[in-house]
């Protein structure tokens, strides 16, 4: 037996807002995500054509309106993103919401998904909003893991038309400050 050997490795990211040049890596890991988180979730051919309207000049639009936006930014390659600004659901009282969290495949499980939700929180905090919502489909257990491991508290469930069927969301709720 030879001697053991520890590899460390080292990976080096940031999490920064979403640049012009962005669009088409920020809608490659929208295509990769969805197909991985919804497969199977929302029909089929539905699925497909809510990808589809996601493409790099959907991206690059949002980026332009000054849409809250955040990227896993791996040297130039995108593993992740996530959009976020007010709820949009206005009786319900919490003041930010963050619309979208995804991680391309290979990128899930190692935390990071962690620390885009955290700079996600901080961002909707320096804007005022304290407290934040989000949407997960109830079919999609990995998200709803995912949130309730965060301390999010199940606040609401709701149904939403996805082609002929109908699909449970459920709301999560955020209330404390976020960890600076």
């Amino acid at each position: 037996m030879g001697p053991n050997i520890l590899l460390m490795v080292k990976t080096a990211f940031s999490i920064r807002h979403a640049r012009p040049g962005d669009a088409e890596e920020i809608a490659r890991v929208h295509d990769e995500s969805w197909r991985d988180a919804y497969r199977g979730v929302i029909p089929g051919v539905e699925l497909e054509r809510m990808i589809a309207r996601r493409g790099p000049a959907w991206w690059l639009s949002a980026i332009e309106r000054g849409t809250g936006l955040l990227v896993l930014d791996f040297d130039n390659k995108i593993g992740g993103y996530s959009t976020y600004g007010r709820n949009r659901v206005p009786s319900m009282p919490y003041s930010g919401e963050i619309f979208e969290l995804y991680l391309s495949p290979q990128y899930q499980g190692l935390g990071l998904g962690r620390r885009l939700f955290a700079v996600a929180r901080r961002e909707l905090a320096e804007h005022g909003y304290l407290s934040t919502i989000v949407w997960a489909l109830a079919d999609n257990e990995k998200a709803l893991a995912f949130y309730r491991s965060l301390g999010g508290q199940t606040v609401r469930r709701a149904e939403e038309r996805f082609g002929n069927d109908m699909l449970t969301r459920v709301a999560f709720g955020f209330v404390s400050a976020p960890v600076r």
